[in-house]
């Protein structure tokens, strides 16, 4: 599974031409909270977000049938680097319009103690999303420390995205 992680990382700069996930409902962000709080974990989220609850990480969510294979790729790969993407921010807006604290967040909403998953679609529509997610796994894959790959990562999207989500450093 690594040489797709490899390959979605390239595939997803160049064959996905998503623009940032921040949607028009960033700016009813404040009734997407409110509303969010009397949500399942299951369905559409008033922000556009739909959630899926699966019996374990592999198995993976329905929402996900007829996605390019990259996007599938990621989704696979997410659940086995939880630690590390919980410590990687999203540039794409999603921590003001969706409440996301972390780039993990943009795919799984929630692991429950039972090994169930709810899964977030949020990062099948948004390439920002993805294309940190592919590159964090594959640095990860070639021994750099989370240290090493936030500091790659906040550098990268430093200019031209969006306000980078609440998440704390990683230690060294």
């Amino acid at each position: 599974m690594t040489i797709k992680v490899h390959g979605a990382a390239i595939m997803i700069g160049t064959s996905l031409l998503l623009s940032a996930c921040g949607s028009a409902d960033h700016d009813n962000n404040e009734n997407h909270k409110k509303h969010e709080a009397h949500e399942s974990h299951e369905g559409k989220l008033s922000n556009g977000d739909v959630r899926e609850l699966t019996a374990s990480a592999e198995t993976l969510p329905s929402f996900l049938n007829g996605k390019q294979e990259v996007i599938t790729a990621v989704y696979k790969e997410v659940p086995a680097h939880k630690e590390l993407l919980e410590s990687m921010p999203c540039y794409c807006g999603c921590g003001d319009s969706a409440g996301h604290k972390n780039n993990y967040d943009c795919f799984v909403a929630e692991n429950k103690d039972s090994g169930e998953i709810v899964w977030d679609d949020h990062g099948t529509r948004c390439g920002t999303c993805l294309e940190i997610a592919a590159v964090s796994m594959k640095q990860a894959s070639e021994g750099k420390s989370a240290l090493e790959i936030r500091d790659y990562i906040d550098e990268t999207y430093k200019e031209g995205y969006a306000k980078p989500t609440p998440t704390p450093m990683p230690e060294a």
